[in-house]
C-alpha cells in the first residue's frame, strides 16, 4: 500500500533519499558492511547514536521525569523460560512460516497471498508455526547448561518486578513502570530499513491502575501518547489512531490501539496502546506461586490491577521522525536538503564554525564551544567554505549554526544562523548561552 496522497514514485524517493542521507551523514550503517554485511542488522553512526538517544530521552522526561507516578526500570535481557512459559510466549509467539519451493525463499503466510513475492510462484509449502524467541544457553557446557532467552518485549521484566517495585517505592495504583531496552525477534522477513529488525529497541510503559479505572486511563494514554509525536513535529496528516477490531485483539487485551504513521508504503504501527486487564499479573502468580496484588490499607481491598501498556519502538520512531524531518528547498539559487528536526531531537542543537582556520579565530571558536557544551551538544567543523559547512549542518537537522569571523575578535560578538529560515542575527559572546536556553527551551 502507497502512502495516501503520494504517488508511489515519490514515496519511493524519499525512502531513498533517506536511507542514503542516514549511510553518507554518518546516521545508520549496515552491520559488518566490511564482511559483506549482515541481514537485518544495523549499527548507528555517530549522529544516528545521538539522535536515537534523544528520542529516548524525549520519551523519558514525558513518560517518567515530568510525572511523579511513573518510575523507571531496567530489567535484564537474558531471562528464565519460567517467564515465557506464563506469559504464553513459549507457546504462542509464533508467525505462520512458507518456504518457496522454486526459490527458496522463507515468508510470513499471513503478508504474502497465494504468491512469492520474490519470484511469482505460487508452489508455496503448508503454513508452520515459528517460534519468534532467540533461545540459548546459560553455562560453559551446552549440554549441561539452562535453556534461556534473549527477551522479545521488555514487558514481562516489569511485571515478575510489580512486588519489588510496589514495596520499595510505595507507590499505589494508579502507578506506572516505565523502561527503555533492547528486545530481539527472529523475524521470518525483516524489512523497510531499520522498521523491522531482529534486534531493536522499545519504550515501554506498564501502568497499573485499579480495575474500574482501566477504560478511563485507557482513553488517557491514546490521547497522551498522540500528543507527544504532534508536539515533537510529526505533522497531523501524517499520524492516525488505528482501534483494532475485535478480531485483531490480542489473548490478553480488551482494547488497542495503535498509533500509526505514514510511512512511504503506506500507514504502519509506531506505538500500541493496550489495555492488558490483570492477565499477566495473574498468569505469573499462578505459575510462580506469589500474590502479585495490591492491598488497600486504607479500605482493607485486595485486588488484582490491570495494566494499560503503551509501548512504542525506538528505532521506527527516529526513523519516522526523519522520514517526516526530510525537505527539499532552494536557498541562494541553490537545491538544499534539509531535516527540520525539532531541536530536541537533532544530534547536534549548534555547530561552532570558525570562518577560517585563521590562528587567531579557531582559539576564540573554542572559547565559544566549551560555552556551549554543558548546554547542548555541539559539532565543530572547520573544513570547506562557510557554505558548505551551512549546507552539511542543514542536512542533518542542526537548529543553528554559531560562526565566529575577523569582527568577532573586535565586537566580541558571533552570527547565529537559524537552520529552517536562514535567517542570521548578531549575538554578543557574553549572551550566547542565554541566548540558547531560551532557544531550547531551558
Amino acid at each position: 500500500m502507497t502512502g495516501q496522497g503520494a504517488p508511489p514514485q515519490e514515496a519511493g524517493d524519499l525512502m531513498e533519499k533517506v536511507v542514503n542521507l542516514c549511510k553518507r551523514r554518518g546516521f545508520i550503517f549496515p552491520s559488518a558492511e566490511i564482511y559483506g554485511g549482515f541481514r537485518s542488522t544495523y549499527d548507528y553512526g555517530p549522529l544516528g547514536v545521538n539522535m536515537l538517544r534523544n528520542v529516548k530521552d524525549a520519551w523519558w522526561r514525558s513518560m517518567v521525569q515530568r510525572r511523579d507516578d511513573v518510575v523507571g526500570l531496567d530489567a535484564a535481557i537474558l531471562s528464565s523460560p519460567r517467564i515465557w512459559e506464563a506469559s504464553g510466549h513459549l507457546a504462542n509467539f509464533t508467525d505462520p512460516l512458507v518456504d518457496c519451493r522454486n526459490c527458496h525463499e522463507r515468508w510470513r503466510a499471513d503478508k504474502i497471498g497465494d504468491s512469492c513475492p520474490n519470484c511469482g510462484s505460487t508452489d508455496l509449502t503448508e503454513p508452520r508455526a515459528f517460534n519468534l524467541m532467540f533461545k540459548t544457553f546459560a553455562g560453559p557446557v551446552e549440554s549441561d547448561a539452562t535453556v534461556a532467552y534473549l527477551r522479545p518485549e521488555t514487558a514481562q521484566g516489569m511485571f515478575v518486578n510489580f512486588l519489588n517495585v510496589l514495596q520499595t517505592t510505595r507507590k499505589r495504583p494508579p502507578f506506572g513502570i516505565a523502561q527503555v531496552g533492547k528486545s530481539f525477534r527472529n523475524e521470518i522477513t525483516p524489512q523497510n530499513f531499520v522498521f523491522r529488525t531482529r534486534e531493536f529497541e522499545q519504550m515501554e510503559l506498564e501502568y497499573f491502575v485499579p480495575p474500574a479505572e482501566a477504560d478511563t486511563w485507557f482513553g488517557y494514554w491514546l490521547e497522551t501518547r498522540m500528543a507527544w509525536y504532534l508536539d515533537l513535529g510529526i505533522p497531523t496528516d501524517k499520524l492516525r489512531l488505528r482501534h483494532h477490531d475485535p478480531d485483531e485483539l490480542s489473548h490478553y487485551s480488551t482494547a488497542t490501539a495503535d498509533v500509526e504513521f505514514l510511512f512511504p508504503w503506506g500507514w504502519d504501527e509506531l506505538e500500541g496502546i493496550a489495555n492488558r486487564t490483570d492477565f499477566d499479573l495473574l498468569a505469573h502468580a499462578a505459575l510462580s506461586g506469589e500474590k502479585l496484588e495490591f492491598f488497600d490499607q486504607g479500605s482493607g481491598e485486595r485486588y488484582v490491577p490491570y495494566v494499560i501498556e503503551p509501548a512504542a519502538g525506538a528505532t521506527r520512531t527516529m526513523m519516522a521522525f526523519l522520514l517526516a524531518a526530510y525537505d527539499e528547498d532552494e536557498v541562494g539559487g541553490e537545491r538544499r536538503s534539509v531535516l527540520r528536526l525539532d531541536p530536541r531531537l537533532a544530534p547536534y542543537q549548534a555547530a561552532v564554525l570558525p570562518l577560517s582556520k585563521n590562528d587567531t579565530l579557531v582559539p576564540l571558536s573554542r572559547e565559544v564551544l566549551g560555552m556551549l557544551q554543558p548546554l547542548c551538544t555541539c559539532d565543530f567543523d572547520v573544513t570547506q567554505s562557510i557554505g558548505r559547512r551551512y549546507r552539511r549542518q542543514d542536512e542533518i537537522g542542526t537548529p543553528w549554526c554559531v560562526t565566529v569571523d575577523f569582527e568577532s575578535l573586535e565586537d566580541r560578538a558571533v552570527t547565529v544562523r537559524d537552520r529552517d529560515s536562514t535567517t542570521q542575527v548578531r549575538i554578543p559572546i557574553g549572551g550566547l548561552a542565554a541566548e540558547m536556553k531560551a532557544r531550547l527551551g531551558a
